[in-house]
């Protein structure tokens, strides 16, 4: 397992200084957001190559309405999540992750046919139908994360995101990224949680109960790292802590305390 860090936790005004902030850290990638991402590909590439510090995933974030009633939406949507795959595929990062919706459901409830939820499962597994395939011939895995009730009705837990990625067969390019801060809310054992679906893992996001830094909260780190062990995980550990995609005001802060909390990572890493 690598340990990766979410750009906008590091320090500095520029990719490079980031990058370089991140290797003085003992991190072996950055994880980086998708919105923009574009016209920053050749800085963060350039980064990447001068400081062997390799790009861990793109988050593709609250961009577009996958699961909209309005088809010009969900094109627009589909558009934006091709460009973070092609940005993904030009940055060398392991795969793009995808929250699929966020807040509350837009799609109408047309029960005793089927409720908003059955929708929804059915548009997201078409949209997979043809992304996976998008996907393995472009050469990048997709992630599909849960995430908490607070932030969305729609796949809270990783039996719920593991229902859509065995509908279409355990693709190989579709996985999980679990996120420890939403299991904390979600799993009634998050250790427990990542060894029934760890076969099914491509990423996890670190954060403690708190959602600040490991070691600051309540979540059982040492069972964590046991659980990801025996299911024979071996993809990355990023942290994504504080407001994710807007900790720039905080990223010396981290910078800080990080160094405190590095053992405790690098035991989960074993």
């Amino acid at each position: 397992m690598r340990l990766a860090i979410q750009e906008d936790m590091l320090p500095g005004k520029t990719p490079l200084e980031r990058f370089e902030r991140a290797k003085a850290l003992g991190f072996d990638g950055v994880e980086v957001w998708g919105r923009g991402l574009t016209e920053r590909v050749p800085a963060l590439a350039e980064a990447a190559a001068q400081t062997g510090v390799v790009i861990s995933a793109v988050n593709h974030g609250r961009q577009g309405r996958l699961l909209d009633p309005d088809i010009d939406q969900r094109e627009v949507a589909l558009a934006e999540f091709r460009q973070s795959v092609v940005d993904g595929v030009d940055l060398g990062a392991s795969g793009v992750i995808l929250v699929p919706h966020f807040a509350e459901p837009t799609l109408p409830d047309l029960t005793p046919y089927k409720s908003v939820v059955q929708l929804e499962y059915e548009m997201l597994h078409n949209h997979l139908r043809t992304l996976s395939d998008y996907v393995y011939a472009i050469g990048i895995d997709l992630y599909i994360e849960p995430v908490n009730r607070y932030e969305t009705h729609f796949i809270n837990t990783l039996a719920e995101a593991a229902k859509v990625r065995r509908r279409i067969k355990d693709h190989p390019h579709i996985k999980l990224a679990a996120d420890l801060f939403h299991m904390a809310m979600e799993e009634t054992s998050i250790a427990g949680a990542l060894r029934e679906y760890g076969k099914d893992l491509g990423y996890v996001h670190l954060a403690d109960s708190n959602r600040r830094l490991p070691g600051q909260g309540m979540t059982d780190f040492t069972a964590v790292g046991a659980a990801l062990k025996e299911a024979g995980y071996d993809g990355w550990l990023a942290l994504e802590c504080g407001t994710p995609g807007q900790n720039a005001e905080f990223a010396a802060q981290y910078a800080a305390e990080i160094p405190a909390c590095m053992t405790l990572l690098r035991g989960l890493r074993g």
